[in-house]
């Protein structure tokens, strides 16, 4: 145990210099882990170390989703939904189906079960992935917001899929109208239970005495709790914890001190970091186990196999994008929609960023090594390979194209009804205006004898001056003395750094008083540079 613990701390440090390596270059870092994983996997070390499908569905896919819900804008999900449905139900089922008949008849002997049943395995695209390379290149909004809605809720319905492929080849029996009867039963049922336990933690959050630790310690709880009461009833424990993270997260506000918030923020981000890195170096690292267990058909014609069905399945997805815009050009003159021309530029890049990760291969692991009789689950090695051949193929390839492909299409964003940095000095402008409002009707008696309030005051009078300038002539020469104030003031922060430094080698000043203090300067420093101008 020791030793395997041993192994997971230097995995962990590998991962740290493989994501600094890939940030040098520029490149998505889950791709570059899953080659580390790779490379690694071709040596003794972490051989100790293998991928649990009962590990990734419960210890790593909770908080992943859990976060992924928290991260995402309720408002923008609303907007798009309907295109964020399509592409998570019956676009996944489409591919699916796709992918089973492709299979079918490509593999010698495999049959439409064992099609659906690999269809649900790799019909989920990895958002992680794909989003980390569409921020590093500025990809519109509009594909960032379809893609993270869509990877809430495309697992859920591949693992249904999957579910009952499995349970058709096992028990040798499949009813249609049963199996659409539970699918949308498991869907529904899983949502409401994540709905009811996100009301319980809100409940607690809320009335209950607790300080920012105990609200990050039950920000872990709760995505757990939601998806093993959803699978314990077998309804889709993902969607449980979509849904109820999806409700806490539009509650934070109220719910949640700004210790919490603040705090919070900081440990999800830093955990979430080290689940994604591991799970993708674990896909590398499962290569041996894979191939060694291969026996019906060679590696050759495996890999043969796993590219063939890489190549479908990229090219369903692109159909499937493409159709979706001609669909909601149709359907605009009928209802309203979010945007009536989507073109093919935004479809066709969002055809191109679906990668598969480590959901597919922990499914395929999944698949029992006997059936009910005993036999040998059929062509499960296989099964093993070509998942695996498909996450390598999308992941790395369209990957590594994906950024050059955004660039290429030069297509601006058209979800933004005023520019981003237009946005931001009308949002710092409004809260100056109010903050000034409120200090001059509701502290008016205060304002004439406190000098710190009069400093108070006269700081947001030059701010909301300063912000109507800049909204009334935003150009190249304002955005400039924007940056220029930027630079100025990012300066001057370092300087208070040095003086608090030098201060604290002097005996008679406190050192945890000194760190409040460089608290404070790196949040204004982070504040600063989050509403950036350049």
């Amino acid at each position: 145990m020791q030793g395997l613990f041993i192994e997971y701390v230097f995995l962990i440090l590998i991962i740290i210099t493989l994501v600094m390596v890939a940030n040098k270059l520029r490149i998505a870092y889950p791709i570059v882990l899953v080659l580390g994983g790779l490379a690694l996997s071709f040596t003794k070390f972490f051989s100790d170390i293998t991928i649990d499908p009962e590990l990734i569905f419960f210890i790593f896919l909770p908080p992943l989703l859990y976060d992924a819900a928290w991260q995402t804008s309720w408002k923008d999900f609303w907007k798009w939904r309907r295109v964020i449905m399509s592409f998570a139900f019956p676009i996944v089922i489409i591919t699916s189906c796709v992918v089973a008949f492709a299979s079918n008849a490509l593999i010698p002997g495999f049959t439409l079960a064992l099609g659906f049943l690999l269809g649900g395995i790799v019909s989920p695209p990895d958002a992680i992935s794909a989003t980390t390379i569409m921020r590093q290149v500025k990809a519109p909004k509009i594909l960032v917001s379809v893609v993270e809605g869509e990877s809430l809720l495309n697992d859920a319905s591949s693992l249904v899929v999957f579910r009952f492929a499995l349970a058709a080849i096992i028990t040798g029996q499949f009813y249609l109208t049963n199996a659409v009867g539970s699918f949308f039963l498991v869907i529904i049922m899983g949502t409401l239970i994540g709905l009811a336990i996100g009301l319980i933690f809100y409940g607690i959050y809320r009335w209950l005495p607790t300080t920012p630790s105990i609200q990050i310690v039950l920000s872990f709880l709760a995505p757990y709790c939601m998806y093993y009461f959803a699978e314990r009833f077998h309804f889709s424990g993902v969607l449980a914890v979509v849904a109820g993270g999806l409700l806490l997260s539009s509650k934070r506000h109220v719910m949640l001190s700004y210790q919490g918030r603040v705090q919070g923020s900081n440990v999800w981000s830093t955990i979430g970091f080290i689940l994604n890195g591991v799970v993708f170096m674990l896909i590398g690292l499962e290569l041996p186990a894979i191939t060694s267990g291969l026996e019906e058909a060679s590696l050759a014609q495996a890999i043969w196999y796993g590219l063939a069905i890489s190549v479908v399945l990229i090219v369903a997805r692109i159909c499937c994008t493409l159709g979706a815009s001609v669909f909601t050009r149709f359907i605009s003159r009928f209802i309203t929609v979010a945007d009536r021309n989507p073109g093919w530029r935004i479809p066709f890049m969002f055809g191109w960023s679906g990668m598969r990760g480590v959901v597919s291969l922990a499914a395929a692991l999944s698949i029992p090594v006997f059936v009910q009789t005993g036999q040998p689950f059929p062509y499960r090695n296989l099964i093993l390979m070509i998942t695996f051949i498909v996450i390598l193929v999308t992941l790395v390839f369209q990957g590594l194209t994906l950024p050059w492909l955004i660039r290429k299409m030069k297509t601006g964003d058209e979800a933004a009804e005023l520019h981003e940095k237009q946005q931001e000095l009308t949002i710092r402008k409004a809260m100056a205006d109010t903050s000034l409002k409120l200090l001059e009707q509701a502290y008016g008696k205060e304002l004439q004898l406190n000098e710190h309030l009069k400093s108070l005051s006269a700081k947001l009078r030059a701010d909301l001056s300063i912000f109507e300038q800049d909204i009334q002539s935003f150009n190249n020469a304002s955005r400039e003395l924007l940056v220029q104030y930027q630079d100025v003031y990012l300066a001057l922060l370092d300087e208070q750094r040095k003086v608090l430094h030098e201060l604290n080698r002097k005996e008679e000043y406190d050192e945890e008083l000194i760190r409040k203090y460089l608290s404070l300067v790196d949040l204004e420093e982070m504040k600063l540079r989050e509403v950036s101008f350049s």
